[in-house]
């Protein structure tokens, strides 16, 4: 009977240090990622624009572009669009409207919070990366030369529009 422990003792340390090495690879890429987020953050003098995107599995779509330059917002613009459920490819666009220093957070919470891409990777760090691996689906990517594209985690078993976290689908120099 004792033997027939022993495996069992095994295999559950097994299957906990795996989950814990998941995340600890995960925070290793992104600190890499960091690393080269401040290289060409330097060589653009910290002046840039990114685009968020979020989707949704019914069809509607946001896009939001922060732009930053010399380390201070100067714009943001944010367009929702909802896709045709008939497999055409055609959209409506529901929402657009643009932010300059005047006007910040003037338009409702739909935009969220104004972040940099440094907020953004120290979020990561201390969010999204952070999770209950075991209760928690968690995402890291970094398909922006490099720089991160996305982090989060989605609930396990959650079904629809589950995903917690940021997707940057691009970033350019001002």
């Amino acid at each position: 009977m004792k033997t027939l422990h022993i495996p069992l003792i095994v295999i559950l340390m097994l299957t906990c240090s795996c989950k814990k090495d998941e995340i600890s690879g995960k925070q290793d890429d992104l600190n890499n990622s960091y690393k080269i987020w401040l290289s060409y953050k330097s060589s653009i003098h910290n002046s840039y624009s990114y685009t968020q995107s979020y989707g949704s599995v019914f069809g509607y779509n946001t896009e939001i572009k922060t732009g930053i330059k010399n380390g201070e917002f100067i714009s943001r613009d944010l367009i929702l669009t909802r896709y045709y459920q008939d497999g055409s490819g055609k959209k409506d666009t529901l929402k657009q409207w643009h932010e300059d220093v005047s006007n910040f957070n003037t338009h409702g919470i739909a935009a969220g919070d104004l972040v940099t891409i440094d907020d953004i990777y120290e979020q990561s760090r201390k969010v999204y990366l952070k999770v209950d691996v075991k209760k928690n689906m968690v995402i890291f990517e970094a398909n922006n030369n490099g720089i991160l594209s996305s982090c989060g985690y989605i609930p396990n078993g959650c079904q629809d529009d589950c995903f917690n976290g940021f997707k940057i689908t691009s970033i350019s120099p001002l």
